[in-house]
C-alpha cells in the first residue's frame, strides 16, 4: 500500500544539504580512481569507517530508537534500513569496481541514469510522475547516453565498466526507494549508522569469499579512503540520507545526476582526463534535466512528513 502523499518542500536546511552531498559525492569517483586498492576493499572500507565515526553517537542517543526497530512495528522500518544496506552494498559492489575499468566521466554519468530506476520503482508504488519530470530525466539519461558514447568498442574493459555502472544505478535506486521508506520515522543517524553497518558486512563476506586484498596499502591510498569516507560518504550520502525525508526520492536521485558534471572536472582537474567535447555537451543536457525536474517538482507526491528533529543529526 502506497504511503500517504503532500507536495514536498525544500526549505533551506534541506537545500544546504543537498548542495554539500552533490560537492561531497562529486569526489567519489576520481578518489576511487586515485587509490591504489582492489575495488570492493575500498567500499568496505568506507562503509566500515563510516560506522566507526557513527555508532558512538548513535549507540549513545538513540538507543531507545534502536530497540523500536527490533519490536512491533517498528520491524518494518528496521527491516528497510536492512534492505537499504543490501542494495547499497550491491551499488558499491558493481559502481566502484566500474570506476577502476572506465573513465571517471563515463562511469558517474552512466550511475546517473538511476532516476529512470527511481520513477519506474515511484510508479510501481502507485506514485506516478508528472509528465514534465519524466520529460527532465529523458533530457538527463540523455545527456548521459552523450557523454558516454565513446566507450562502446573502445575496449571490453571499458564496456565492463559502463554495465557495471549501469547495474549500480539500478541497485543505486533500489537503495534510495528503501530509504525514503525507512525516513518516515527514523532519525538520520540511526538510518546511516544500520545501513552502513550491513552494507560492510556483505562487502566483508564478498571481498574474504573472493580472495580481495584488505590490507597492505600505501599512505596515499589510505588517505584516500579517508577522504571518502569523510566528504562521499558521511557528507554526501549521508547529506542524500536526510535530504529522503523531506523530498521524494526521484527528485533526490536527479540532484545526485549534479555529481556528473563535478567528477568530471575533478577528473580533469586532478587526474588530468580531460573530457570530450560531446561529453561536455552530455554534461550541459544533464544539467537542463535537472533543471526540468525541479521545475515539475511541486507536482510530485512525496510520502514523507516534515523531519521532527531536523537539527538532531
Amino acid at each position: 500500500m502506497p504511503p500517504p502523499s503532500h507536495r514536498p518542500t525544500l526549505d533551506p536546511l534541506t537545500a544546504g544539504a543537498v548542495g554539500l552531498a552533490v560537492v561531497a559525492v562529486s569526489s567519489s569517483a576520481p578518489l576511487i580512481a586515485y587509490a591504489a586498492a582492489p575495488a570492493l576493499a575500498i567500499a568496505f572500507w568506507r562503509n566500515l569507517l563510516a560506522v566507526a565515526v557513527l555508532s558512538p553517537f548513535s549507540l549513545a542517543r538513540r538507543r531507545a530508537e534502536f530497540r523500536r526497530l527490533t519490536v512491533g512495528a517498528g520491524r518494518r522500518e528496521g527491516l528497510f534500513c536492512v534492505l537499504s544496506g543490501v542494495a547499497l552494498a550491491g551499488h558499491f559492489a558493481t559502481w566502484v569496481p566500474s570506476a577502476q575499468l572506465t573513465s571517471v566521466a563515463t562511469s558517474t554519468a552512466l550511475v546517473a541514469t538511476q532516476p529512470v530506476w527511481q520513477g519506474l520503482i515511484a510508479r510501481a508504488q502507485g506514485r506516478p510522475l508528472p509528465r514534465v519530470v519524466w520529460i527532465g530525466i529523458a533530457v538527463a539519461v540523455g545527456g548521459a547516453a552523450v557523454a558516454t558514447g565513446v566507450d562502446v568498442g573502445v575496449s571490453g574493459r571499458a564496456v565492463l565498466g559502463d554495465v557495471l555502472a549501469l547495474v549500480g544505478a539500478l541497485f543505486a535506486a533500489v537503495y534510495t526507494a528503501f530509504g525514503e521508506r525507512a525516513r518516515t520515522s527514523i532519525s538520520t543517524t540511526t538510518y546511516t549508522t544500520i545501513c552502513y553497518g550491513i552494507c560492510a558486512l556483505i562487502l566483508l563476506a564478498i571481498c574474504l569469499v573472493g580472495g580481495v586484498r584488505l590490507t597492505g596499502f600505501d599512505g596515499r591510498t589510505w588517505l584516500a579512503i579517508l577522504a571518502l569516507v569523510a566528504g562521499a560518504q558521511l557528507l554526501g550520502h549521508s547529506m542524500f540520507n536526510y535530504a529522503l525525508q523531506k523530498i521524494p526520492a526521484t527528485t533526490v536521485s536527479v540532484l545526485i545526476l549534479l555529481e556528473a558534471p563535478g567528477a568530471a572536472l575533478l577528473g580533469w582537474a586532478w587526474l588530468g582526463q580531460l573530457p570530450r567535447p560531446y561529453a561536455l555537451l552530455g554534461m550541459a543536457l544533464l544539467l537542463v534535466g535537472v533543471a526540468v525536474v525541479l521545475g515539475g517538482r511541486r507536482s510530485e507526491p512525496t510520502a514523507l512528513p516534515a523531519d521532527p528533529t531536523p537539527l538532531a543529526d
